[in-house]
Order: structure tokens, then C-alpha cells, then sequence
């Protein structure tokens, strides 16, 4: 219930019949929720009614904003531009360190579906009136509003704009095929390189998120990924070398995010990351074979700007999560010509 009202629901994608039901199978994220009549799957978000699953948030958003696309944080797909913001309540991972919690814990700490009404055409019409090149579906997990992100998303792309998720990576194969060609940038947050953490920190598994930042890759979909340095939890020097081998091993070009922790949420006995700590893991990158790497919540830091791998030249320079400068020309480094791998805007006459 939400406020007294019963929860208008839309039938889900990407779920079966579970040996005959009424039970489903609901395969759209790696927990492969079975679910009884009457009962939600792991993330809150989908129910089982008489044997059909619904999802309950589709065109609920509870946040709808216009950031830089810097801010998701991709540095190298649309440098300079604005996307439409979007999400939803819930999410299908139970991080203790979670920085949005108020909104993507919410069901399960408060029982509570919000939102308002938005359809995914005022969606993209939001999107365009705002001048936006893209659409992310960002601050919660898209995942658990898939539905509804799949359905802004095709319109997005007719309408000429791109789609970006900013992902925590746990959704299926299956639901990446289904989106193919409409989904062409993610942030995936690689959030340990430790299936124990994954499994105590998170409640989730480590796998399924590496393979949907190989399999994102290969189907084409420009790729970031964000770590979120949480002091003497996932900052070890094997683990970290571990995981840029694992980046690397896919491509070098795969630009690494190292995001300094605050304590939020449940986890506030932690300290902040050092900075010295969010430097260590960027020499970690460079020196394990990464050709960007980036430091993240340290405003004003080196390591927010791109240099050229060919001869070190700064060609992107960032201030916090905004552009100040940008000189890569025809997608090359105007001091030596390396070939910067970064997605710029077509500028039509």
C-alpha cells in the first residue's frame, strides 16, 4: 500500500511460470527471485499477483533532475553535455554504505512506494525542453524499474537522444539483450573485488556483476565503472591490482572511477577515505595497464582531468563534476594525435 492506496501495478517483463506456477520465476536481475502469489521478489519492487508478476513502480519516478553527465560519472561519453536524471524508489542490493538510501532503501526500511506520475513520452519530453543529449537512469538501480527505463529509453533513442544506466550490474543477460541498441552508456559500480564482500556488505554475488561489464562491452555499450574506496573493506592492494587486471584484461581504455567514502547509511563508524588512499589506488591503475583512471569526491584534485596516454597532456580539464575545458580535436590529442577513446557530441551545422 502506498498512502492508503492500492499500488497501480503493470505487468512485468522477463519473468515465467515457476513449475507450473502460481509461483514465478522473475530472471530480470541475478537473484532470480521465485515468488509466491501475493509476495515481492528481493528488490520490493515486482509482486506476484494470481500467478502474473507486476512491476509497482513503472512511470512512478521519485526523482527527476538535470545533471552534467560528469556527474553519473561519465567523463568519456558526451563530455560537456546534460542528461535527464531519473529514478524510482527501491533497489534490489542492501549496501550498509549506501548514499542514496533515503530513496533506494526506502521500501525496505519504510514499507513505502512513492512517486509522482510522469509517462516515459513527458519523459523524453522533459529531456528535450531541457536541452539534454541523454537520459540516465541513475541514483536508485535501473534495474528494478526496468519496464520503465526500457520504455523511456526506446522512445529516447527515435528522438535522437542516448540512454545511459548507472548500475550496480546485477541485471541478467537476458535483460541486456532486450535492451540492446537502446542502452548506450553505463557506469557499473564494481564495488569490491571480494565475493565475501559482495555477499555480506551487499547481498549479492560478485560474478554476476563481472560478467555484465564484460558482456555491456561487447555488445557495444560505452563502459565506466566507479569503486567506491571504503577504508579497510575493499581498499587492499591485491584486491584493488585484482580488479584493474580484470578491467584491463577487457580493455585499457575502460576508464576507473576511485570514489572517496563518507560514512552514510548504516556504515558511520567507518572514516573517510584518505586521500592518500584514492591516490594509491589511481597509481594502482595507471601501473596495472589502465589508460584513465580518476579520483572521485576529491573537488579540485588532479585526477578529476584527462591526460593523454601518448604524452600526458591534460585534453579534458574537470573542476568538480563540471567541463572547463575540452581540446581533444577529431577524437585525437592535439599535442601528439593519440586517438582519446571518448564520445563527443556531434555538433550539426
Amino acid at each position: 500500500m502506498d498512502g492508503g492506496r492500492a499500488l497501480e501495478a503493470v505487468e512485468a517483463s522477463l519473468w515465467r511460470q515457476w513449475r507450473g506456477g502460481p509461483t514465478v520465476h522473475c530472471y530480470l536481475c541475478a537473484h532470480h527471485c521465485r515468488i509466491a502469489p501475493g509476495e515481492r521478489g528481493k528488490c520490493g519492487m515486482r509482486e506476484n499477483r494470481e500467478g502474473t508478476l507486476y512491476t509497482l513502480v513503472y512511470g512512478r519516478p521519485v526523482s527527476v533532475a538535470v545533471d552534467p553527465i560528469e556527474k553519473k560519472p561519465l567523463f568519456h561519453f558526451l563530455p560537456g553535455t546534460m542528461s535527464l536524471s531519473l529514478a524510482t524508489v527501491g533497489c534490489n542490493f542492501a549496501c550498509s554504505f549506501c548514499q542514496n538510501a533515503e530513496i533506494s532503501q526506502m521500501p525496505r526500511d519504510e514499507g513505502r512506494i512513492i512517486g509522482r506520475v510522469l509517462s516515459p513520452e513527458k519523459v523524453v519530453e522533459e529531456a528535450l525542453g531541457s536541452g539534454c543529449a541523454s537520459i540516465s537512469y541513475t541514483y536508485t538501480e535501473p534495474t528494478i524499474f526496468y519496464e520503465y527505463a526500457r520504455d523511456c529509453a526506446r522512445l529516447a533513442t527515435a528522438a535522437g537522444l542516448k540512454n545511459v544506466f548507472v548500475t550496480n550490474g546485477y541485471m541478467t543477460a537476458e535483460t541486456l539483450a532486450d535492451i540492446d541498441g537502446d542502452l548506450h552508456a553505463a557506469n557499473v559500480d564494481l564495488k569490491s573485488f571480494s565475493d565475501e564482500f559482495y555477499r555480506t556488505r551487499v547481498d549479492g554475488r560478485l560474478k554476476p556483476v563481472l560478467d555484465s561489464i564484460r558482456r555491456l562491452w561487447s555488445m557495444g555499450v560505452w563502459v565506466e565503472v566507479t569503486t567506491l574506496l571504503i577504508p579497510g573493506l575493499n581498499d587492499g592492494e591485491d584486491e584493488l591490482r585484482a580488479l584493474v587486471r580484470f578491467l584491463a584484461s577487457i580493455s585499457p581504455d575502460i576508464p576507473w572511477h576511485v570514489s572517496r567514502f563518507y560514512p552514510s547509511y548504516r556504515l558511520l563508524d567507518v572514516a573517510p577515505t584518505p586521500v592518500a588512499s584514492i591516490e594509491k589506488a589511481v597509481r594502482i591503475g595507471w601501473d596495472e595497464g589502465l589508460r584513465y583512471v580518476y579520483g572521485g569526491n576529491v573537488p579540485g584534485h588532479p585526477t578529476e582531468s584527462t591526460v593523454c596516454p601518448g604524452c600526458g597532456e591534460v585534453v579534458i580539464e574537470r573542476r568538480g563534476f563540471r567541463l572547463h575545458k575540452n581540446s581533444v580535436v577529431d577524437g585525437r590529442c592535439p599535442r601528439c594525435g593519440w586517438k582519446i577513446a571518448v564520445h563527443q557530441k556531434e555538433v550539426s551545422e
